[in-house]
This record gives C-alpha cells, structure tokens and sequence, in this order.
C-alpha cells in the first residue's frame, strides 16, 4: 500500500512508522521543516519504546520517507491520513484550522481517487464537512476526482504507542461508503487476520467514540478523587475501595487510582471538546462539567 500522512507529531509519527513496519511505503510531511529534518536523519522528538528500531530500519529500507513537500505525498500515496493537531480554542472547543488547510492543500495536488482518512480527534459532523469541503476546494482548482473521507480514530497511550498500533483492543471505522469499507479492510488486513475487533459506523458515531472513549475515562478518575475526598471525611481507605470496586468486572480497576485528576495532551482538550460541542448542539451534559478543568 502506499500511505501518506500529513502531520509528523505524536499520532502521524506512530501511524507511519507502524505502517510501515507493516511493509507499506509511506510517505510524510509536516510544516515543520525542522522537525522532518530531524526525522530524515533517525532523530526521534520524543521516546516511545522502540520507535527508533522501526525508524531508523525502515528509512534504511525506504519503506519510510520524510518529505519537504507535500505534493509528493499526495502524488504518491492511495490513502492519506490527516494527523495534526486539534488544540482547544480560546472557548475550549477543538480549533479546526489545521485540518481544513490540510484539505486544502490535498485539493491542490490530488491526482486520482484518494482515501482521505481523518486520524485528528474532531467533533462529529467534522469529517462529513471535511467532504464538503474538499468538494468546493477541488471545483476551485477545476479538478473532478472521486475521494472518500474516513474517520478513522486513533487510542494510543503514550508510552506504550507502538504496542497500542500493533496489537489495539479495536480499531474503528467511520464511513457510508461501500468503496472506502472495501480499501480500509484492505489497509487493514493484517489486523483483520490477527483477529482485532472492527467496528464499522457512520463519521459521526466514529467521531464520538473518541471523545466517549478518553471522557469515560477522565470520568473514572474524577469519580474515584471525589470518593477521596468522602473517605478521608469518615475515616475509609480509597486503596481498599478503588481495589473492592475495581474487581467488578462491570467496572473494572483501570483508572481508578486517587491523585491529582487528569492531566495529558488529550483528556482535558477532548473533554473540554465535548462538552462545548454538546453545548451547541443544545444538551447540556450533566456529568462532564463536573470533570472539566479550568
């Protein structure tokens, strides 16, 4: 398969080096000119365990390439994953900027039927916009080629990424269309011989199940440190109640360790996210507000 990835920070570097491990050619670009400089010569930004092996080997291999430019990773690749960045705005909604000029761009290079496929955590109806847009931007440039986009979300612990890419719990995949399915089973069949759970939906539920996914989960911890607080009032042990709620199995013990809350690059972003999508959609979630940090 030949893969492009626009976007070589923490979710785009872990998808190309492990898409690659997987004997795909992969091609990535990132603005930062610095960083894929960095890149082209095994200089990893950040440690994840054995990153570097599969770098440094699949560069040598030409499996892997860092490029300056990203008309040829559009030009040379079938599938093109968007990985970058979808901070918080000044409202704590996610900003959007840097996905749509990231389909922007694609429009300008497009030279033959694409699947676009969304990796950056967005709102639902994001990347059914996404298809509009890439629709007027192709009409601008007077071009008439066939694309599908895909959500396509990604749940990689930092710390253990490559593991989570190369042995996930589920992999989740958002789209109506017949063509798209077909080429994601086909990106996917490794995984699909290894047994992974596959989850086929609509953009907007492929969407949610992120922010679902990382908000239970901030949810958890929020939970236990309020019971901190009630037990050490009446004199009980959290250690001993995390533990005797943690062997339900309807629970679970993950994530129910009291400490300071949650932190991370994702789940105040992602909660915040939801909460102010779910606010303009006009529900008012009555759990997630609890948890948001100020």
């Amino acid at each position: 398969m030949k893969i492009g990835v626009i976007g070589a920070g923490y979710v785009g570097l872990i998808t190309a080096a492990g898409f690659s491990y997987l004997n795909n050619d992969v091609f990535v670009y990132d603005i930062n000119k610095e960083r894929i400089t960095m890149l082209k010569s095994g200089v990893l930004p950040f440690y994840e365990e054995n990153l570097e092996e599969i770098l440094t080997g699949n560069i040598k291999a030409k499996k892997l390439n860092f490029t300056y430019s990203l008309k040829e990773v559009i030009e040379n690749s079938d599938y093109i994953f968007i990985a970058v960045g979808t901070p918080s705005d000044e409202n704590g909604s996610a900003y959007l900027k840097y996905l749509y000029d990231s389909l922007s761009d694609i429009a300008q290079y497009m030279n033959d039927y694409k699947v676009i496929i969304v990796k950056s955590t967005v709102p639902p109806g994001t990347c059914r916009s996404a298809y509009n847009f890439l629709l007027e931007r192709l009409r601008f440039y007077n071009k008439n080629y066939s694309f599908d986009v895909v959500s396509n979300p990604e749940f990689l612990r930092e710390g253990n990424a490559i593991y989570d890419f190369l042995f996930p719990d589920r992999i989740i995949i958002g789209t109506e269309n017949d063509r798209a399915k077909d080429l994601m089973l086909s990106l996917y069949k490794y995984f699909i011989e290894k047994g992974v759970n596959f989850v086929f939906t609509n953009l907007e539920s492929s969407e949610l199940i992120k922010y679902a996914s990382n908000c239970f989960l901030a949810t958890k911890i929020s939970f236990i440190n309020e019971l901190s607080i009630l037990s050490e009032k009446i004199g009980a042990n959290i250690k001993d109640v995390s533990k005797g709620i943690g062997l339900d199995k309807r629970i679970g013990d993950k994530f129910l360790e009291a400490g300071c809350g949650y932190g991370g690059s994702c789940f105040p972003k992602d909660t915040s996210a939801l909460y102010n999508f779910a606010k303009q959609e006009g529900i008012n979630l009555l759990i997630l507000p609890r948890n948001l940090m100020k």
